[in-house]
């Protein structure tokens, strides 16, 4: 007869849950700095850094030119957005709470945002891009000082580089949640 096994999640503890040195003692040790060391953690990081550069080139570069290029401007800022704070909320539950790496990326939600995630910035930057260039690229090459153009060139580019590493988080997240620790 097989022994059973039992699971369990690591309890807080303030020499493993880390945060940040000061002289002899260890000040905010309720922060898993630690997991922004990890591929997890430098792969979260990487997305809420590259959200947060597209929906600022959104905003201020296109903002007035939306009714322009339309419903493509609105469906990417709508995807940015929602990606940006989903991502930015898991980094910083996994952040302050080293229980919820285990949980939340042994779950299924990790891998379905992700991959959902990755569908709708490819799809969203590539109607983006689209319209950019049919539309945008004829106004820039007639119009001095025009910068709509290449800032929105670039926020579809990013974001195209973003819906990449969203994908290849998928992937890991569903090794983690199959049972693949490494």
């Amino acid at each position: 007869m097989r022994p059973s096994r039992v699971i369990s999640v690591p309890v807080h503890n303030t020499q493993s849950l880390g945060g940040i040195g000061c002289c002899c003692c260890r000040c905010c040790s309720c922060l898993n700095l630690g997991f922004l060391k990890t591929g997890p953690g430098r792969l979260k990081l990487v997305e809420v850094l590259l959200g947060s550069f597209c929906q600022s080139l959104a905003l201020q570069f296109d903002a007035k030119y939306a009714g322009t290029i339309g419903l493509s401007f609105q469906s990417f800022t709508t995807n940015v957005a929602w990606c940006f704070l989903t991502t930015f909320l898991l980094l910083v539950c996994y952040i302050f709470s080293s229980k919820s790496i285990h949980l939340i990326k042994s779950s299924l939600f990790e891998v379905l945002f992700n991959t959902l995630a990755a569908l709708t910035y490819l799809g969203s930057c590539s109607f983006l891009g689209y319209v950019v260039n049919v539309v945008l690229e004829p106004v820039y090459a007639i119009t001095p000082q025009y910068q709509v153009y290449p800032a929105m060139s670039t926020a579809y580019m990013t974001g195209s580089i973003l819906g990449l590493i969203y994908a290849y988080d998928a992937y890991k997240s569903y090794r983690f949640f199959k049972g693949y620790r490494h």
